[in-house]
């Protein structure tokens, strides 16, 4: 059986899925070319990551296709339900990447917090002739420990960066319309393990009562925060994204940060990918990443072998 592993896949991944028999192809072939390449090659399982799109003309142009997987989480580029209704088993692999985001969300928040992603743009600049002014400049930064993490949509990923938190000393709060509290377990380097239980609250008091909030949330017909949030959140707060682009309105974030309640945000994900809006890259107050949530080598190994093992229990034990 051959597997067409369109956006790339890990070698351990790779290695999996040839021991078990499977003739594995990692050819990147072009959206308008891929229902061709796929009957021509006698494709059986078609791998993508964010990039490819697995429409319904796609589902009934290729009949031989048994699987379509997803390295990662969400799912928007594939018409789910559409393809399991004609018999194709859709998998994804949500338990891979969680840590990986939750590690690049603290990424950034500490170097928003410190305004490194401005220092480190500066510094090669005018580090030699305006030292002492960028001291100055840069030296209100503000601690994360004590302070209060809000955390909208607390699934895998969302619980995974509360760990994180609770770790870095900060306090959590959390909403979830599906949850409505989480055993998180934080595992120390000694073998020691602490549990802590967090009730998810109101979306509004999330909204209130954060110093820094993230989002971790699906894609969403309407924005998840929008002008109405913004408008009610602390003063000074500072935010990530890095869900889905289409769930914060980028208009109303710059609107907030021009008029300072937003002290500045974090974006992983864009409304207009792969080309964001000139008015978010070109700002000050914002630190950016090209969806790189689940970047890590650690997160494309689990994410590799997480789908070579789904694949072998469907197809080798039909």
């Amino acid at each position: 059986m051959k597997v067409l592993a369109n956006d790339g896949i890990s070698n351990s991944g790779i290695e999996a899925l040839e021991a078990a028999g499977f003739d594995v192809n990692t050819t990147t072939v072009a959206q308008e070319q891929l229902i061709d390449y796929i009957n021509k090659n006698d494709i059986t399982v078609l791998l993508v990551r964010s990039a490819t799109k697995v429409r319904k003309d796609l589902i009934d142009a290729c009949p031989n296709l048994k699987i379509i997987g997803r390295g990662g989480v969400g799912m928007d580029n594939i018409d789910v339900e559409y393809a399991r209704q004609k018999g194709i088993h859709v998998i994804n692999t949500p338990a891979a990447s969680s840590h990986s985001v939750a590690e690049l969300v603290f990424a950034h928040l500490y170097g928003l917090a410190r305004f490194l992603h401005n220092a480190n743009r500066d510094m090669p600049l005018d580090g030699d002739s305006k030292f002492k002014e960028l001291k100055k400049a840069y030296a209100k930064g503000t601690e994360l420990k004590g302070k209060t993490l809000g955390v909208i949509g607390f699934g895998r990923i969302g619980q995974a960066t509360a760990k994180v938190a609770i770790g870095a000393g900060m306090k959590v709060i959390a909403f979830d319309p599906f949850i409505e509290n989480a055993d998180l377990e934080l595992e120390f380097f000694d073998g020691q393990k602490l549990n802590f239980n967090i009730e998810t609250v109101s979306k509004d008091e999330v909204i209130k009562n954060s110093d820094f909030l993230t989002l971790h949330v699906p894609a969403q017909k309407e924005y998840v925060i929008g002008k109405d949030e913004f408008d009610n959140m602390k003063d000074g707060v500072i935010i990530a994204n890095a869900a889905r682009g289409g769930v914060l309105d980028e208009v109303a974030l710059i609107n907030a940060i021009e008029s300072g309640k937003v002290a500045r945000a974090a974006l992983d994900v864009f409304e207009k990918e792969p080309q964001p809006e000139i008015q978010l890259l070109m700002n000050a107050n914002l630190s950016l990443t090209p969806h790189t949530g689940a970047a890590t080598n650690e997160a494309q190994d689990r994410i590799g072998v997480e789908l070579a093992d789904q694949i072998k229990s469907l197809l080798l034990n039909d």
